[in-house]
């Protein structure tokens, strides 16, 4: 894409650093930087993004607070912000979610840095304020979405390294937590115990920025109280695709609709294999009729 029409990215850093974090994410490699362009101050000036004190102050909505049994937003609870900021002080991260919700300006935002990416109109955009106390973080573990760190205030360590386990996970998982049945299903090794060798370091201080490519093992560790602005995207996959439009093509006959009945005897499953062969005869003819352009533009164009 023409630097010039990158609207998202260029509206918080330089067009040279926009090239390189399209560079990254294509080649599957985390992106630093502190080149900032002046025109971030636009949303570093919203009112409740300044501190946690004023992310606090003008937030109406539940906030998460993670326990520290875990280090990870896997094990929350939900609060008042009140609530919140007493558990901080005792060393607790907060997290306020869908912050784009609050902000149409921060939202517009966001779809635009989507589009940037080439990223389907249906990929799940959002945006995460974490506060991190001093001395605490976030246990290892890889996401299955793209995340773009700002840091707002304060100084925080991130370690980042590739996942050799499983390439384009669906799933988090976190190190030394229950893995997920479908993830494990399609792993074929053991996860570490703890975070690979090897990892990339990098400190964010107020106003770096870091792209997180999907899968990469990460953990954090804030050297003082750290609020941080983060931008996910979780992109659907070919899978996601294909079975959003498996399941809206064979949604409009009546016969797929149909209950599966009469399992729990010889004769009754034997029906309904043969009512369900018939089904399948059908959509393999079907089937060879499509094609990629019609499935994407179905999703892309469509009004």
């Amino acid at each position: 894409m023409n630097d010039s029409k990158r609207k998202g990215l260029n509206s918080f850093i330089h067009s040279d650093s926009s090239d390189s974090i399209l560079s990254a994410y294509q080649e599957d490699r985390p992106f630093y930087c502190e080149d900032l362009s002046s025109s971030i101050s636009d949303l570093t000036q919203i009112p409740f993004l300044k501190s946690l004190d004023t992310m606090l102050d003008n937030w109406s909505d539940e906030v998460h607070v993670h326990l520290p049994d875990a280090a990870d937003e896997a094990s929350a609870i939900k609060t008042n912000s009140k609530e919140a900021r007493k558990l901080f002080r005792n060393g607790m991260g907060v997290r306020f979610s869908e912050v784009n919700k609050k902000s149409p300006k921060l939202d517009s935002w966001l779809q635009s840095i989507k589009e940037d990416f080439g990223f389907s109109k249906m990929t799940y955009a959002r945006s995460i304020v974490y506060a991190t106390p001093a001395n605490k973080g976030n246990a290892p573990h890889f996401d299955q979405n793209y995340n773009i760190v700002i840091q707002l205030t304060g100084n925080k360590k991130w370690w980042i390294a590739p996942n050799t386990t499983v390439a384009n996970p669906l799933t988090r998982h976190v190190i030394g937590l229950e893995t997920d049945p479908e993830l494990a299903s399609y792993t074929r090794q053991e996860f570490p115990k703890e975070m690979p060798e090897g990892a990339q370091e990098f400190t964010l201080k107020a106003g770096s920025v870091l792209f997180v490519p999907r899968g990469h093992w990460h953990m954090t560790h804030a050297n003082e109280d750290s609020l941080a602005l983060n931008l996910t995207f979780s992109a659907p996959t070919y899978l996601d695709t294909l079975t959003a439009a498996l399941r809206g093509r064979l949604a409009q006959s009546p016969h797929w609709r149909e209950s599966i009945d009469g399992l729990n005897s010889e004769e009754g499953f034997h029906i309904a294999a043969h009512k369900f062969n018939l089904l399948l005869a059908e959509l393999k003819e079907d089937v060879k009729t499509w094609e990629a352009e019609g499935i994407l533009a179905a999703t892309e164009f469509a009004e």
